[in-house]
């Protein structure tokens, strides 16, 4: 039986009744996909468009070059921000001794340096920003991550996969500082001998400790009918990983298409890290777009400007009670980063997304793109979003509400991500399970809430305690005029 059929069966088997509630707790929500929703009247979900910030770092080492990239984002104890990538200015095949990896860092996600590290000599010289090279195939798309799983050793703070199917699979490795890296195990962790496909690896394969499964989690490339998709697999320490399962996309009302996602950049989210968000790099091979002599204009290499990619958004979460988490959530469908204006974004293999969202400001937060690859001029560029604003709960000036499915909470106040117009505003009703207005925290009871902030406490006209409501299963109806609601939480 194929692992993606057992899952299936196994998920068809586990999940909890459709009308049990889901049990939230004080985690924050936040409206990215359908999964809390009931029902819509005059209101939709609508994903937000990244505003672009410009260049953030230039790829202009002579190491790194027209086709750096595969990044990844960490957020160090400090608050610095390093940037991992792969530099490499030669086209030739993956996994060469020409790939390296290499670091950039910065305090606030807008100015980055290049550290002169020491570590390696390249080109004749050791000061350059390189922490791997020579290492058998695994600089090609080297994925590290902080690890912050209780008790993890001193020289284990810092872990990483790396490696293609030519070079035997993924291997695993560790560092105390993300700097200096050694392998974990001798020998890759997954092999080819553990994932059923004929081809596999050949991108960005992302591994991360999930503090709400309390396990490992690895989402990485295989080819399946021919179509670049995402498995899942999962290890208790990082050296031992479960047979792959093959991810399907569910979208809440239509069959979701089945796309060349290039790379699945699939990571916790940092405010709610039960939501694993994944701005994915949706590839459309042989979707040309530019003439030979546009190309020729832009100096792009030859053999890269005749698909095309952008950014797509999409969700994933742990199901409680299952033994896998095997289904993105495609409630958006359309781009959620395009190509910008110029022939130098619609070119092959560009517009890749960084692996990591991370917050750059106290009211936002940023997603950095690999852009302009194979050309002179290949950058990373940084765009912004509102905090917890990947897609919002968006309702007309003409009005209306939705309806969560029944909920069970912990905390004492409800906190709002909003923002309205100066028309229009925000209420917010319990109800029972049957839609019954639960007296004095009913729709007619709430303040309107008009402005625009992260963390609104609401109240009602007994104020904003709501913790006699604790524990037991509640709906919220949510009533609202040119207004967006991004996420909400239940507050201690």
């Amino acid at each position: 039986m194929k692992p993606q059929l057992l899952f299936s069966l196994l998920l068809a088997s586990s999940l909890p009744a459709a009308d049990a509630p889901v049990q939230i707790g004080s985690r924050r929500e936040l409206f990215a996909d359908s999964f809390l929703i009931e029902s819509f009247s005059g209101t939709h979900l609508q994903l937000q468009t990244p505003r672009d910030e410009g260049v953030a770092f230039k790829f202009d080492q002579p190491w790194e070059g027209l086709f750096s990239g595969y990044a990844t984002l960490v957020t160090l104890g400090d608050g610095r921000l390093r940037a991992y990538y792969r530099g490499k200015a030669v086209a030739n095949k993956d996994g060469s001794e020409e790939e390296l990896t290499c670091v950039a860092e910065s305090a606030d996600g807008r100015t980055w340096t290049k550290p002169e590290l020491g570590i390696y000599e390249v080109i004749g010289t050791r000061k350059n920003n390189v922490v791997l090279m020579k290492a058998h195939t695994a600089t090609h798309n080297f994925s590290p991550f902080r690890d912050q799983r209780p008790g993890v050793p001193e020289g284990e703070r810092f872990k990483a996969f790396g490696g293609t199917m030519e070079g035997g699979g993924l291997t695993a490795w560790k560092s105390p500082d993300g700097l200096r890296w050694e392998k974990l195990a001798p020998e890759p962790v997954i092999t080819k001998a553990m994932v059923p496909y004929k081809y596999m690896f050949d991108s960005q394969n992302v591994p991360f400790w999930s503090a709400a499964e309390g396990k490992y989690v690895a989402y990485y490339r295989v080819f399946e009918g021919g179509i670049r998709r995402i498995v899942r697999s999962e290890s208790s320490d990082f050296r031992t990983w479960s047979a792959p399962v093959l991810m399907e996309y569910r979208h809440p009302s239509m069959q979701a298409p089945i796309e060349h996602l290039y790379t699945n950049q699939t990571h916790p989210y940092f405010r709610a890290p039960h939501l694993y968000v994944s701005i994915a790099a949706r590839f459309m091979p042989g979707r040309r777009v530019l003439t030979d002599e546009q190309a020729a204009a832009i100096k792009v290499n030859p053999n890269y400007f005749k698909d095309t990619s952008d950014a797509i958004f999409m969700t994933t979460r742990p199901v409680e009670g299952t033994a896998h988490s095997g289904v993105y959530d495609r409630t958006f469908l359309e781009g959620f980063i395009r190509g910008g204006i110029g022939a130098q974004n619609w070119v092959s293999r560009t517009n890749y997304p960084a692996l990591n969202v991370v917050p750059t400001g106290p009211h936002e937060m940023s997603v950095f793109v690999n852009q302009d690859y194979a050309q002179p001029t290949a950058h990373m560029r940084r765009y912004s979003l509102r905090t917890d604003g990947f897609a919002s709960l968006h309702c007309s000036y003409a009005g209306g509400h939705a309806i969560t499915k029944p909920v069970v909470f912990a905390g004492r106040e409800l906190s709002l991500n909003f923002s309205t117009s100066a028309a229009g505003g925000v209420k917010v009703g319990f109800e029972d399970v049957d839609g019954k207005p639960v007296p004095g925290f009913g729709l007619e009871d709430c303040v309107m809430q008009i402005g625009n902030e992260l963390d609104r406490k609401v109240a009602w006209k007994s104020g904003t305690d709501v913790s006699k409501l604790a524990g037991k299963p509640l709906r919220l109806r949510i009533s609202m005029k040119d207004a967006d609601v991004f996420s909400f939480q239940f507050m201690p």
